[in-house]
């Protein structure tokens, strides 16, 4: 059986996510479960959601509305909220906010042939990258992948 190199199968692996995007993405105001893998190192979760919060900051300015996060308990949903809030976020996990404009906001982290792929989704726009993560951090390894809703 012919190999096939990494990038071609990472972009071949995108085009065949691209049906189940929906799946995971919202309906409404609901939120979709977040996930992430625990065994990331602390400085490879924190540098992946200091750039994906980065990215995201320029989509979806601080102060637009509350920030509903509907974290796992893993170390990237904790680094991922405390990056928000590092960048002024109003953020709440509890899901329960009194007349304000919110924003559910969900993330996948997937380690994938050797990186690790995120996604940032919110019913307006949704961002993606793969990344290079070691126990000493993680670095962007593909563009930034950004989907805009109606």
């Amino acid at each position: 059986m012919r190999q096939v190199s990494s990038m071609p199968r990472l972009v071949l692996l995108s085009l065949l996510s691209l049906p189940l995007a929906g799946c995971a993405s919202f309906g409404g105001s609901a939120l979709v479960a977040s996930s992430a893998p625990a065994d990331l190192s602390g400085p490879a979760v924190s540098a992946i959601a200091g750039d994906m919060v980065t990215k995201f900051a320029e989509q979806v300015g601080p102060g637009s509305g509350t920030i509903i996060l509907k974290p796992d308990g893993t170390p990237f949903g904790q680094a991922l909220e405390t990056s928000l809030k590092s960048w002024g976020y109003a953020v709440a996990t509890d899901q329960k906010t009194k007349g304000e404009k919110t924003i559910p906001l969900a993330y996948v982290i997937e380690s994938y042939n050797g990186q690790v792929l995120a996604r940032l989704s919110t019913a307006s726009v949704e961002l993606g990258r793969a990344y290079s993560a070691t126990a000493a951090g993680a670095s962007p390894t593909s563009p930034l992948s950004i989907m805009q809703r109606g």
